[in-house]
């Protein structure tokens, strides 16, 4: 018998094949699914993300934002309405502009100035009068919307009453008496005279007390009218003139510096209706006190303040709580929310104190006249003995 051409079993790949067709056709087979391969990846360290985030934040406040004004803003159609960027800093304190000795952090700021002697003198004060201190509280007690601030020293024994003394409060027209000491210290410098002239125009007008505000303009009134409306009729147009004439707001300023004050400050040309011109009680009884000092003042210049100060019209105030016969220097102040006298007082019986009080009450509330009636008639009683 002739052998096959093909040998069968010599030919493994072709036995194994029909093997393998075979088995895996008569046979289920179970799949299994890949195992993915975990790829552990290093912990960030923290120096890392820090300087992630310092890019992430350069990138969005530095860098985007000077892209978008410099070359994307250019291209954008423009709004043709103009905002108005309104700094209230300098619309409340106008002399923020102008009147500092330093900047900080971009703003301007008062730096306060130092001297080495101050030109106004402490008052000396010797023991507090606790009756009185305590009658005038009780008398605020029966005035529950009334906050006062009261001094008072008596120049015989140079004892005093204090009540919320150095707090600051809005001067309202009181401001007007260091305006007067320091328009008399340029005059006796030589710098003006009583009776030299300043014309009226219609950027010192003022609205409030006083008439000259409806003066015509360009008329000439020499500085002993203007002082003496201002303190008389509390002309607040006439105050402006006699400012500026001083140097301003800043020169003002600089002035009470000098006198050695640290509270009252000019912030506002008059009026002030804000109650931004502060002063307190204390620092007001030494302006007064200091009139006396003949190293502040001459003996001419205090005559003509006294001249001034004697013939206030407005009496309804510490006036109203004196009797006939008591003598009254004084300033009174009233912007609605704070009302105030401010005076040197002589009795009857010769003896001689400075009276300051400031109210806040509600705005126009009569409760803070009567309070400063009563609280004068009660001082004065006091002081009589």
């Amino acid at each position: 018998m002739p052998k096959p051409n093909y040998d069968y079993s010599s030919n493994t790949d072709l036995y194994t094949n029909m093997y393998e067709q075979y088995y895996f056709k008569n046979t289920p087979v179970k799949r299994v699914k890949p195992v993915k391969r975990k790829i552990k990846r290093k912990n960030q360290t923290v120096l890392s993300r820090i300087f992630l985030y310092l890019i992430t934040g350069l990138l969005l406040f530095c860098i985007l934002p000077y892209s978008y004004k410099t070359f994307i803003a250019s291209i954008l159609p423009h709004n043709n309405k103009v905002l108005l960027n309104i700094d209230y800093i300098k619309l409340m304190y106008p002399t923020s502009v102008y009147l500092n000795h330093d900047l900080f952090l971009g703003k301007y700021v008062i730096k306060d100035q130092k001297y080495k002697k101050p030109l106004m003198v402490n008052i000396k004060e010797s023991k507090e009068r606790y009756g009185l201190k305590n009658s005038l509280i009780a008398l605020a007690g029966e005035y529950k919307r009334i906050k006062p601030s009261i001094y008072v020293w008596e120049y015989e024994g140079k004892s005093f009453v204090n009540i919320n003394a150095d707090e600051a409060y809005p001067a309202a027209s009181i401001i007007k008496i260091p305006v007067l000491i320091e328009m008399f210290r340029e005059i006796e410098s030589g710098k003006f005279s009583l009776n030299d002239t300043m014309v009226l125009e219609d950027y010192y007008r003022a609205s409030g007390s006083g008439k000259l505000q409806y003066s015509s303009s360009g008329v000439a009134h020499t500085m002993d009218y203007l002082a003496r409306i201002m303190i008389q009729n509390s002309d607040n147009s006439s105050t402006n003139m006699i400012m500026a004439k001083i140097g301003g707001m800043p020169e003002m300023n600089r002035a009470i510096k000098r006198w050695g004050l640290k509270t009252t400050r000019i912030n506002a040309w008059l009026p002030d209706l804000q109650g931004t011109n502060i002063t307190t009680a204390r620092e007001m009884a030494k302006m007064l006190y200091n009139i006396d000092n003949t190293d502040i003042l001459s003996n001419d210049s205090k005559k003509h303040i006294a001249d001034y100060l004697s013939h206030v019209k407005n009496n309804r105030l510490l006036q109203a709580g004196l009797p006939p016969e008591a003598i009254l220097l004084h300033k009174t102040g009233d912007i609605g929310f704070m009302l105030g006298d401010a005076g040197i007082v002589k009795t009857a019986n010769g003896k001689k104190y400075i009276v300051v009080i400031l109210a806040k009450r509600p705005y126009n509330n009569l409760q803070g006249k009567d309070f400063i009636v009563k609280a004068s008639s009660l001082i004065y009683n006091n002081m009589s003995y």
